[in-house]
C-alpha cells in the first residue's frame, strides 16, 4: 500500500490515512540491479531535544547536535493533539532555504528521506486542537558501518583533536558511496575527494571494500562513456587510486577486473596530446583546486590556468598504469605506459618549466580551437601564471628530479611561489614532502595549517581554508581535508607497502619533533601498532603474515 502521507519533497501530512492494501506483484527488471558487495549502513537515533504543544500553544527552540552528523531527520508525537512543524537544518548556524513541513497527529512518526548534514535545527511548532502533544526530535546519524577504529595519538592535545575531527568527518561522508560531503551529495564524480578518503580509511577503519566498490563502478561508468568523466583530472586520479587501493587492500581481483577502463581512458588521453608533446586539446582542465586566481576559477580553469596539472597527473597516471599491467603480467602495456610517460616528462620539462625563475608556470598563453571551447572550457588567457599548485604536483608525481623537487618544496614552504592552496592540495604537498625525504623539516609545519580551523569548529571539517569567493560559505563535512588522518600516522611510521595486502612491509619511524606518538595501522591481517618514544628504539607489534623491513629515518 501507498502512504500518502509522505506527500511532496520533505512534506509530511500525517492525517492522511494510508491508501488500502492491494496484492503484490511481481513486476519486470528494468534496472539490472546486482547484489552491492558492502554491508548496508548502520543508523544511531541521536536524541535532540523535546517539546510539550499545550492546546494552541506554538514554541520555537534552537537545537544543537554534539558533532556534524549526516543522517535524516526523524519526529516523534505521542498525545490526543496534532503538531505543525516546521523544521530547519543546518551545519553550524547558517540558513537554508528549503526545510522539512510536517504535521503530526496523535502518536505519529516522521522520518525522512532526505539525506542531510546536520550540526543544528531551528524548529518551530504550532498546536491547533484542544489537547497536548508531546514532540519528540531526533536525527538519525547514517554511515558505512564501521568494525574496527585505529586510533594515532601523539601527545599533542592539538594534533591529536585535528585527527579526530578528520575521523569523524570520515566516517559520515561514508555512505553507500564515498561522499565529498553529505551536505553537497555529489554523484560518483569526485574521486580526488575518494582518493584521499580511501587513504584516510586505510589507517582509521581499515575496512577497503567501499572503495573497491566505488573503483568497479567509476570502471563501469568510464565503460559507458569510452573513458570519459566529467571531471577530467580526476579520471586520472581514478589510475592512482585504483593502483594503491590494491596495495593497501590486497583485493586479487580488483585490478582484472577494472583493466579495461584503464585502457579505454589512457586512449582517451593519447588523442588529447598536440605536437609539442604535452596534453593540448583536452575537453577541459578541470578540476585543480577550488579556489579563484584573478576571477578565473580552478574549478574550470583556462588553458593558463590548468594545463601543466593536467599533464602531471596525466604523467602520474601512465607511470601507475605501468605497474598495474606489470601486476597483470602485461609488460608490453606496460612499456607503452613508461615510453609515452617519459616523452610527456621530456615535453613538460621544455615547455612548461621556466629555468630562469626555477619554477613551473600553470600552463601555455597559446590559442584554444573554438571545437574545444564550452562551459567547462574558457578561452585562454594571455597572463603567465606561477603558483604553487603546479610546483606542488610537480614535487609530488616526480615530473622533476629529486633535488628540483626539495627546491620546490622548501621554495613553495618559505612562500616564495605565490598562490593560495585548499586543504585538498595540502594533501599532495605533505606526500611530496615524505616521498623526498623532508618529512622530519615540513610535516608539523604543514599540519599546522588545521590548528586554527580545527579549534574555531571542532565539530567537522571545513571545506577550505580560504574563501574562494568573498560570498562562498565552506561546509563542515568535508573528508577532503582530512589527509592528517592518513600523512600523520605515516610520516610517524614511515610506512611503505612492498606487497599488496601488508605481505611485506618496511618502516623508518620518525617522531617528527614529538616526545612519544602510538601509531594503529589495520591490515587486512590484523593491525600493527608502532610506540614511539624518545630515547628508546621503536616498539613494533606485528599481525601474523606480515613481513617487515625496519630502516632508520633518513630523512636529512
Amino acid at each position: 500500500r501507498r502512504n500518502p502521507a509522505y506527500s511532496a519533497p520533505r512534506v509530511y501530512d500525517g492525517r492522511i490515512p494510508p491508501d488500502p492494501y492491494v496484492a503484490a506483484e511481481i513486476v519486470p527488471d528494468v534496472w539490472g540491479a546486482t547484489t552491492a558487495p558492502i554491508p548496508a549502513r548502520s543508523e544511531r537515533m541521536i536524541p535532540v531535544g523535546e517539546v510539550f504543544l499545550a492546546p494552541h500553544g506554538e514554541v520555537s527552540r534552537q537545537l544543537s547536535l554534539d558533532m556534524i552528523y549526516a543522517g535524516f531527520l526523524c519526529l516523534q508525537s505521542e498525545g490526543g493533539g496534532e503538531a505543525e512543524v516546521r523544521i530547519l537544518t543546518s551545519e553550524l548556524g547558517e540558513r537554508r532555504p528549503k526545510g522539512e513541513e510536517v504535521y503530526l497527529s496523535g502518536d505519529d512518526e516522521y522520518r525522512s528521506f532526505y539525506l542531510d548534514s546536520a550540526g543544528m535545527m531551528y524548529l518551530s511548532a504550532k498546536n491547533p486542537t484542544d489537547v497536548g502533544l508531546t514532540l519528540r526530535i531526533f536525527f538519525i546519524a547514517t554511515c558505512y558501518p564501521v568494525r574496527e577504529e585505529a586510533v594515532t595519538v601523539t601527545g599533542d592535545a592539538g594534533l591529536d583533536e585535528i585527527l579526530r575531527v578528520c575521523r569523524h568527518t570520515l566516517r559520515y561522508c561514508r555512505q553507500t558511496h564515498h561522499l565529498d560531503s553529505p551536505a553537497h551529495c555529489e554523484p560518483l564524480a569526485c574521486t580526488g575527494d575518494y582518493y584521499i578518503e580511501m587513504l584516510m580509511t586505510a589507517f582509521s577503519f581499515g575496512d577497503m571494500r567501499l572503495a573497491e566498490f566505488d573503483l568497479l563502478r567509476t570502471a563501469e561508468l568510464l565503460r559507458h562513456s569510452d573513458g570519459r568523466m566529467f571531471h577530467t583530472s580526476y579520471s586520472l586520479i581514478f589510475v592512482r587510486m585504483l593502483y594503491d587501493t590494491y596495495l593497501l587492500g590486497g583485493s586479487e581481483t580488483l585490478l582484472p577486473a577494472c583493466r579495461d577502463a584503464v585502457d579505454l581512458l589512457l586512449a582517451r588521453f593519447a588523442g588529447y596530446v598536440g605536437e609539442n608533446g604535452l596534453i593540448e586539446n583536452p575537453p577541459d582542465y578541470m578540476f585543480v583546486d577550488w579556489i579563484y586566481i584573478d576571477g578565473h576559477t580552478m574549478h574550470h580553469p583556462p588553458k593558463a590556468l590548468g594545463q601543466s596539472v593536467l599533464n602531471m597527473l596525466y604523467f602520474m597516471a601512465l607511470q601507475t598504469a605501468a605497474k598495474i599491467y606489470m601486476q597483470l603480467s602485461d609488460r608490453a602495456a606496460a612499456d607503452l605506459c613508461l615510453t609515452r610517460a617519459s616523452a610527456l616528462q621530456a615535453a613538460v620539462n621544455i615547455h612548461l618549466f621556466d629555468s630562469e625563475r626555477g619554477m613551473y608556470f600553470e600552463g601555455l598563453n597559446t590559442e584554444v580551437s573554438p571545437a574545444c571551447l564550452g562551459k567547462w572550457h574558457p578561452q585562454n588567457i594571455e597572463k603567465r601564471y606561477y603558483l604553487k599548485h603546479s610546483n606542488i604536483m610537480a614535487a609530488y608525481t616526480g615530473i622533476c628530479d629529486t633535488a628540483t623537487a626539495r627546491m620546490l618544496i622548501g621554495r613553495i614552504m618559505r612562500d616564495e611561489i605565490e598562490g593560495e592552496v585548499q586543504p585538498y592540495y595540502l594533501h599532495y604537498l605533505l606526500e611530496a614532502i615524505y616521498t623526498h625525504g623532508l618529512r622530519d623539516t615540513y610535516t608539523m609545519a604543514v599540519l599546522d595549517r588545521w590548528r586554527p580551523a580545527v579549534a574555531a569548529c571542532a565539530r567537522g571539517l571545513p571545506e577550505g581554508f580560504v574563501a574562494p569567493e568573498p560570498t562562498y560559505r565552506f561546509d563542515h563535512s568535508h573528508a577532503w581535508g582530512g589527509t592528517p588522518l592518513w600523512s600523520l600516522p605515516r610520516a610517524l611510521s614511515g610506512l611503505t607497502v612492498l606487497e599488496a595486502g601488508y605481505r611485506r612491509i618496511r618502516l623508518c619511524p620518525s617522531l617528527l619533533g614529538l616526545r612519544e606518538a602510538t601509531v594503529e595501522i589495520p591490515t587486512p591481517k590484523g593491525r600493527i601498532v608502532c610506540r614511539l618514544k624518545e630515547g628508546a628504539p621503536p616498539d613494533v607489534t606485528l599481525p601474523a603474515g606480515v613481513t617487515l623491513e625496519l630502516a632508520p629515518c633518513e630523512d636529512e
